[in-house]
């Protein structure tokens, strides 16, 4: 069968050449999508499924064989009805539709996505649509993207005609499509090369996704080089483009923040830089007891109960660590939700009941679990005056790292609390079966939304309080490793 050029692979050429020959003459070297790109697919699903309800008087055109959806779509254009999936080949270019609407005597493009506006990637996503299908003999007059709708409030059943936005695309469409011709040829020479294009690592490795590629293509950097400057961004390339790739070969002339030259000083010393002044001025912001404490939240694109909005926030989970004087013993609460229910108001009366009246409530990265407390009690308007309370009460742990008053060569320029904890402790993630925060995330949206069998509920649900735990030790034995140097 000939090489056919898909509106994904288009996509994936505009990304990056290399990419799409492996796609099609390599598909080995593309990693298996990981639990979290997975997530993403079944979202897509979810949406493109719900989207179709918008058009009861739709056909869904057969995908049990390739050959079988070509000859159904053609067929079925005589119907004169809303296809969804309709798939078109010509000149070795094949494109599938979400969803096609009959118009006059011609057709509208409907492409549906689960993000929350248009970006340039689905211009170019339906301008691809477009030409094959014109190229097919179709007479395309209008594109749209179908996207959620975020002011969307889910009352009872959701509503499919309410759940979504419809924006017309077609002048943004067509004037993306200026060139598109010249954009296919060169693609399908690309994808008949005989061996891989070889490209050199740029800024699109990760525009407008991350590319499978990634690993491979960077593989070759040393450790600690010059993409790991804190904020790096552009500065980062310009070295990369002077054959400078280590941070601790970067030259004295070349003009680094301040933050970025103590990082380089670190890594040319192999030693983390101090400041006892500044890390004792946060540590004299807390007051003891110290609650340490973290979330876990769901933000399903389908909420999943009245009062909710795509992509709001839902916390399921949290650990508290409570320690009444520096160095003193720990008292471990947690709170996990029936994943049966809604957890919103149950999370609050647990924390009002254990996060007491006074002393620190110490987070990693504030602004997520002050945000979270914020839009529970939008929902729950009687806990607001305590709510209120509770967030004047929040400080947060990273300021000395984001501030670098304490930084070390094995954070690679990040304050993010998996970084800093193996430069101050000997604890790790590494043993828990979950280990990071999308992943829990994923497994309780599954076992809320999906039928799993009873064990296997028991065992994320293990994995999570564990994993939950480690999230607030993490942060005590980081404050007492400050404490410990300031003491020194």
């Amino acid at each position: 069968m000939a090489k056919l050029l898909t509106k994904s692979r288009y996509l994936s050429g505009l990304q990056c050449p290399k990419l799409l020959w492996t796609q099609v003459n390599d598909k080995g070297l593309i990693p298996e999508p990981d639990e979290a790109q997975q997530k993403i697919f079944d979202v897509g699903t979810q949406v493109g499924v719900l989207a179709t309800k918008v058009f009861p008087k739709g056909v869904k055109v057969s995908e049990n064989s390739f050959i079988e959806n070509l000859n159904q779509s053609k067929e079925l254009l005589k119907e004169n009805k809303p296809l969804f999936e309709a798939g078109f080949m010509v000149n070795n270019l094949f494109s599938r539709a979400d969803i096609l609407e009959p118009n006059g005597d011609g057709w509208d493009i409907i492409e549906v996505k689960s993000s929350t506006e248009v970006k340039d990637v689905n211009l170019h996503d339906v301008s691809f649509q477009k030409y094959v299908y014109e190229l097919s003999g179709l007479k395309i007059k209008n594109c749209y993207l179908m996207y959620v709708n975020n002011e969307y409030v889910k009352k009872g059943v959701i509503e499919p005609d309410k759940l979504f936005n419809r924006e017309d695309i077609t002048k943004e469409v067509i004037e993306i499509s200026e060139g598109i011709e010249d954009r296919v040829k060169d693609m399908l020479e690309v994808i008949d090369l005989d061996e891989k294009p070889e490209v050199k690592i740029n800024p699109n490795c990760k525009d407008p996704y991350e590319c499978p590629l990634k690993n491979l293509c960077w593989g070759y950097l040393p450790k600690h080089n010059v993409f790991e400057l804190s904020r790096g961004g552009k500065k980062s390339w310009n070295l990369f483009d002077k054959d400078i790739l280590k941070i601790e070969d970067i030259p004295n002339d070349f003009k680094l923040s301040a933050k970025q030259e103590l990082q380089k000083e670190c890594q040319v010393s192999g030693k983390p830089y101090i400041s006892k002044f500044a890390i004792k001025e946060f540590i004299d912001t807390l007051e003891y007891p110290i609650y340490y404490f973290d979330f876990e939240t769901i933000n399903p694109c389908i909420p999943l109960y009245d009062g909710m909005s795509p992509y709001k926030r839902i916390p399921f989970q949290y650990s508290l660590h409570i320690q009444e004087e520096p160095f003193g013993e720990l008292k471990h609460i947690s709170f996990l939700a029936d994943e049966k229910k809604d957890p919103r108001n149950a999370i609050l009366k647990s924390m009002k009941e254990n996060l007491g009246v006074k002393g620190t409530i110490l987070a990693w990265n504030q602004s997520f679990e002050i945000g979270v407390i914020k839009e529970l009690i939008g929902y729950y308007p009687e806990f607001e005056e305590w709510g209120l309370k509770i967030i004047d009460r929040v400080n947060d742990l990273i300021i000395p790292f984001r501030n670098f008053s304490y930084y070390s060569p094995i954070q690679k320029g990040s304050a993010s609390i998996k970084k800093v904890l193996p430069a101050l402790t000997d604890l790790s993630y590494a043993q828990l079966d979950i280990n990071n925060g999308g992943d829990a995330c994923n497994a309780y949206e599954r076992i809320c939304t999906q039928k799993v069998p009873a064990k296997e509920v028991k065992k994320i649900r293990d994995d999570l309080e564990k994993y939950c735990e480690l999230d607030t030790l993490a942060e005590v034995k980081i404050l007492e490793a400050l404490q410990k140097i300031v003491e020194e």
